[in-house]
This record gives structure tokens, C-alpha cells and sequence, in this order.
């Protein structure tokens, strides 16, 4: 019997896959022909589409930060361009050549470049090198090598130096304000990317601009009130003294009294901005705003004023100091030799602590109180800049006689540099009270009136004599100009209270004292060697920096001795020769 046929499903599914496949290539047909001819635009529109997520790109478009400027336009601060290399890892398929070569374009190791990048594999961006040269970064992109982008980006740049640095402050990597004016003003110096949409080729090169997406706006410059040459001055000088007397560190203010502007504002040690490596935290502090210091006797003046304004004193009121020292309570407050009876003019000029103490001791403790907070110690001075200090200022509820002495002299309480020197530009300004501002002024603001102008002018007077012979601060005079001040020399504090070999030296004043332009405050803080008196410290400072200050603002001398008639010339008037 004949074997039964099975059926064979060869022949049928091979017309099946036939089938199959030609009717998804009419489909693919159709397609074609209805883009390309039936629906041009749809068709247009599909490919393009497909193009442009190839190649079309939208990028940031990088602004640079303000700059920040002195009051004459000299640059402190500028953002320069530079170039930031990045790279996707995992695009980044190098063979060993590569390696090599791109490690070396980056001035790195091939087998560290190697291992750092496996580390971060798995992602899509990471940074290779930021503020590059431009030159350096195109010698790494023309090596070609694929996953490997460049972009502009900014570098801040601060051509002054060490000079500004505690003022002007610095921005880390990505331009954002960390210290001093960069960080007070970092809203203002900012500016506002912009993006546009680009074409780059598979490489990621860029082929052509197609549309800006949204406008840049650079960030907005800002002009200081320093003045770099007084600034270049103040440093070098306070640079100087601080080394000479092997001093922990030193600062110095200088204020307009027109305009109440911070023309110049120094502290040594300094560092560079534009290397910040191997700066300590305590270098980048502003000291002159954030660090305290009892002032000691440059606050006597303020006591003074207390009893002008209390109508018990006048500069002629004389005060017995004899024998040379008081004993109150449990402390004897002393002067360096018996001074016997003066005037109230002579506690100023020789800094009697047992006249002052005497003085303190017939007035009103609330009173005094009330003087120095009109002089502005105990709040802040409103320059807005980061960190600064409203000091110590007391308010015991009963106030014994010990420390109503020791405030009278400037003990008990803190200040900064800059609040003393806006207590003086109150004297200087003829007992007028203004803002005080590191940014260049148009117009000096509205002033408030907080002492009386009459025993201002009786107060200033018997500065001036400080600073005269006779006086604590000889060294302060500058040659053609009136000049008045107070000396300071304060024990600084420790963990036990105050040190006995450990000292802060301080001068502050004004010139000329016809017409006050500059304001200036010097503190040196713990000079070394045994001389330590804020008149051999901190004065000559003063005097170096105000005399070359007055010059370059050419202020007129007020000071000039009178010299005799010039001698006639020749002609009419000329003397006959005897006969």
C-alpha cells in the first residue's frame, strides 16, 4: 500500500514572507511619494525635523560680569575671556594614542586622565579643564579627539593686586561674588546669560548662527570712591611701618569730608586675588570693618565735647592733675609725670588720663553715653559691606565710678577703624553727621547737625596742639598744613584680660584744620622692638599718607609761614646807591 503524503507549508510560507515584505515596501514607497510629491510641506517639514534634532543645537550665550572701576576710572576688577574644555565620557573612546595626546595637551598624566574618567563613565558631562588660555584650549580641540567640547566662558582679573584686595573682594570659578565689594554688589556686577539656537556638525563644531533665542545683558559696572593712587599710598606706607616694627598687622581709613567717601582703605598682610592659594582666612578679612579694637584715647576728644556741651568747661578751664596720678575705687589711673594744674586744653594735648578721669568724674555718666552714641559708636556705619562690625558698646544699669573713667578713655568699649574714622569726620565735617560710602558719589548727601558748631570749632582747636610741640604726635604735623588728631595706645585683650606686653597703637585726625578735606585713622595692631606709642607708631603713617593724599587732590596749603617782602627790581622804585 502507497504511503499518505504530508502536506508541505514550504512553498506557503515562503509566498507569506514574500507577501509581507513587499507590502512594506510599497508602504515605504507611498511614504516617499506622498512627502516628496502628494504633501510637499508635510514632507518638508518631517525631514527638516529629523535634520534639525541632528543638528540643530540651543546654547547659552556666556556674559561677562561687570567691572568694577576707582573713582577715576582705573579698572579693579574685569572679566577676561577664557576657554572651559569639557567632555562627554561616554563618547570619549580614546585608544591609547589619544590618551596620551590629550593628557598632554592638559599637562596631566595619561594614566590619572585614564582612571578619572572611568570613574565618571556613566555620565554624560564633565569638566576636563576650566579658564583656560583660548591658545591651549584650541591646541586640545584640534586634536580632533571625539566627545570633546569647548565654550567660553570668564576669568575675573584684578589688576591692583594686594593693593585693593580686602576691598574689592573676589568671585570664585563661576563669577559669583565671595568676599568684599564682589559679594556686597553681586545682583548689580551679574549679568544675564542669553541663548541662541546653532547647527554643529557630527563632531559637535559649530557650522552657523540660526537665531538668537533670547538677548545677553552683560552685568552693570560699578564705580568705587577709592581713589587707586591714595590706595597705592595707604598701602605702601602701612606696608612699611607694619614690617619695620614687626607688628601683627595694621589698618588704615581715609575719608573725603566733602563727600564722606572712603578715598583709600588698607590692611596689611594682604593677599593676591588673583592667586588665592596660599592665602589664610584671617588675610582675607576686611580688618578696618570687621575687626574690634578699644580705642583708647582717640575717643577722649568725645569726653571733651561732653563737657563743652554741659556748660561746665572751657578750653581754659583749668584742672588740678597734681601729683601726677587719682586713686579710684580699687585703680589708679596715672600720666607719665606730674602735669600740676592746666587748662582743659592741655588734657587733650597731653593725654592726661588723670585729667580726663576728673573731667569724667563731674559729669553725668549718661551723658557721656549719649555723646559717643551720637558719634555713631555702638551702631553700624551703613556702608553695607559684608561682615561689618557694630562694635561693644555698654549699657550697665549702674555704672560705678571705675568705669565711668575707663569709657571716658576709651576702655570698656569696642570700635572698628571705620567707626572711629566716621566719629571724626563729625568733627572734621563741623559736627555734621553723613553716610559714609564706598561707591562714588555725585552729590554729597543731606547732613545732620549732632554737635554743636561752636564747641566743635573749641574741640578742634585743642586738637590741633596735639600735633604741635608739646604735643603726643609730633610726628603726625605735616609740613604747610594744620593738622589735628589724638593719639591711642590700648593694651589688647587675651584669654586672662588684658596683656601686659601686648599693645594696639593708634592715630586719628584730620588736615588742614582752615578747610578738613582728608579724614584718616591708622591702627597698627601689636608692634614689636619696645616702642608701641600711637604717636612713634601710628602717626608717622598718617603723616606720610595725608601729605601725599593733599597733594594729589591738590588741596592748598593753610600753614605757610610768612616770609619777608620780596626784594624790589630794578627800575623806579629801586633803592638809590649811596653817594
Amino acid at each position: 500500500m502507497k504511503p499518505r503524503e504530508e502536506p508541505s507549508f514550504g512553498g506557503w510560507r515562503f509566498s507569506l514572507l514574500v507577501a509581507v515584505l513587499a507590502a512594506m515596501a510599497l508602504v515605504l514607497v507611498w511614504r516617499l511619494v506622498s512627502l516628496q510629491l502628494l504633501d510637499t510641506e508635510r514632507g518638508y517639514r518631517f525631514l527638516q525635523d529629523q535634520g534639525n534634532a541632528r543638528a540643530l543645537r540651543d546654547e547659552a550665550i556666556p556674559v561677562h560680569r561687570g567691572i568694577i572701576r576707582d573713582r577715576n576710572g582705573e579698572p579693579l576688577a574685569v572679566s577676561t575671556p577664557v576657554q572651559v574644555l569639557w567632555a562627554n565620557p561616554q563618547e570619549l573612546v580614546a585608544d591609547d594614542d589619544d590618551w596620551a595626546h590629550l593628557a598632554q595637551a592638559l599637562n596631566q598624566r595619561p594614566d590619572d586622565l585614564r582612571q578619572r574618567m572611568a570613574t565618571v563613565a556613566s555620565r554624560k558631562f564633565t569638566y576636563l579643564r576650566r579658564q583656560m588660555n583660548p591658545a591651549d584650549a584650541q591646541r586640545v580641540m584640534d586634536l580632533k579627539i571625539p566627545g570633546i567640547n569647548s565654550r567660553r566662558e570668564y576669568q575675573r582679573f584684578y589688576p591692583a593686586g594686594n593693593v585693593a584686595a580686602h576691598v574689592v573682594g573676589f568671585t570664585d570659578v563661576d563669577e559669583r561674588g565671595q568676599e568684599g565689594i564682589e559679594l556686597a554688589y553681586d545682583n548689580w556686577l551679574t549679568g544675564v546669560p542669553g541663548s541662541k539656537r546653532v547647527v554643529k556638525d557630527r563632531n559637535g563644531d559649530l557650522i552657523r548662527d540660526v537665531q538668537e533665542l533670547a538677548p545677553a545683558r552683560p552685568g552693570r559696572a560699578l564705580d568705587l570712591s577709592l581713589d587707586l593712587r591714595i590706595q597705592y599710598l595707604a598701602h605702601r606706607e602701612l606696608k612699611k611701618t607694619v614690617e619695620a616694627t614687626g607688628a601683627e598687622s595694621g589698618s588704615i581709613i581715609l575719608l573725603d569730608v566733602r563727600t564722606s567717601e572712603v578715598l583709600a582703605m588698607a590692611n596689611f598682610p594682604s593677599y593676591n586675588p588673583n592667586n588665592r592659594a596660599s592665602a589664610g582666612s584671617s588675610a582675607l578679612r576686611n580688618r578696618a570693618v570687621t575687626d574690634l579694637t578699644e580705642p583708647g584715647s582717640t575717643v577722649k576728644p568725645f569726653t571733651i565735647m561732653t563737657a563743652l556741651e554741659s556748660g561746665k568747661y572751657k578750653p581754659e578751664t583749668l584742672i588740678d592733675t597734681s601729683p601726677g596720678y587719682i586713686r579710684v575705687g580699687r585703680k589708679t589711673f596715672r600720666d607719665h609725670h606730674n602735669l600740676g594744674v592746666i587748662p582743659l586744653t592741655t588734657v587733650i594735648t597731653k593725654s592726661s588720663q588723670v585729667g580726663t578721669t576728673k573731667v569724667a568724674l563731674s559729669l553725668d555718666p549718661a551723658t557721656i553715653r549719649t555723646v559717643f552714641h551720637r558719634a555713631g559708636f555702638g551702631e553700624l556705619v551703613g556702608t553695607h559691606f559684608p561682615g561689618e562690625s557694630v562694635g561693644k558698646f555698654p549699657n550697665p544699669r549702674r555704672w560705678d565710678d571705675v568705669g565711668r573713667a575707663n569709657f571716658a578713655f576709651g576702655y570698656g568699649l569696642s570700635v572698628t577703624p571705620l567707626q572711629l574714622s566716621r566719629a571724626y569726620l563729625m568733627l572734621a565735617s563741623g559736627g555734621r553727621s553723613r553716610p559714609v560710602t564706598l561707591l562714588k558719589a555725585g552729590e554729597p548727601q543731606e547732613a545732620e547737625q549732632v554737635f554743636p558748631p561752636e564747641h566743635v570749632r573749641e574741640l578742634v582747636a585743642m586738637m590741633e596742639t596735639v600735633t604741635q610741640a608739646g604735643g603726643t604726635a609730633k610726628l603726625a604735623a605735616i609740613q604747610g598744613y594744620r593738622v589735628a588728631g589724638k593719639t591711642g595706645t590700648v593694651h589688647r585683650t587675651g584669654a586672662n584680660g588684658y596683656e601686659a606686653d601686648h599693645y594696639q597703637s593708634l592715630f586719628a585726625g584730620f588736615a588742614p584744620v582752615s578747610d578738613p578735606r582728608i579724614v584718616c585713622v591708622v591702627v597698627v595692631t601689636d608692634p614689636r622692638g619696645g616702642v608701641y606709642y600711637g604717636g612713634a607708631i601710628a602717626a608717622p603713617v598718617f603723616s606720610a599718607v595725608v601729605r601725599g593724599a593733599l597733594r594729589l587732590l591738590n588741596v592748598a596749603p593753610d600753614n605757610v609761614p610768612q616770609t619777608q617782602a620780596p626784594m624790589q627790581v630794578a627800575g623806579r622804585n629801586a633803592p638809590k646807591a649811596p653817594a
